[in-house]
């Protein structure tokens, strides 16, 4: 597991990181980056990258203000460790980095 305390850690993080890299999990807002900007960076590198998107904020409040779409995997706060592990599962089954299906 790699760690990081923001976005731009994150991407530092990433870059040193010579592995494979199947899942990202990170905050939809966070200071400085936001993570819908962290995932569109990493998946430019990293094409099979699959993101989980989780806040404190409903789902359809962070669509509704652009920062995600819905189709994008997403879990809000708070929430159990058997969900959490439920949707990881779900999110790495999936085809697609779930950013965008281009």
């Amino acid at each position: 597991m790699l760690e990081a305390k923001d976005g731009s850690d994150a991407i530092a993080v990433a870059a040193q990181h010579a592995g494979p890299i199947d899942l990202l999990i990170t905050d939809v807002v966070m200071p400085g980056m936001n993570g819908r900007q962290l995932a569109d960076q990493l998946v430019a590198s990293r094409p099979h990258l699959k993101t989980l998107f989780v806040s404190g904020y409903t789902d359809d409040s962070v669509v509704r203000h652009g920062m995600l779409d819905g189709n994008m995997a997403f879990l809000q706060k708070p929430f159990s460790s058997s969900l959490f592990a439920l949707k990881v599962r779900e999110v790495l089954d999936r085809n697609g980095s779930g950013i965008s299906d281009r």
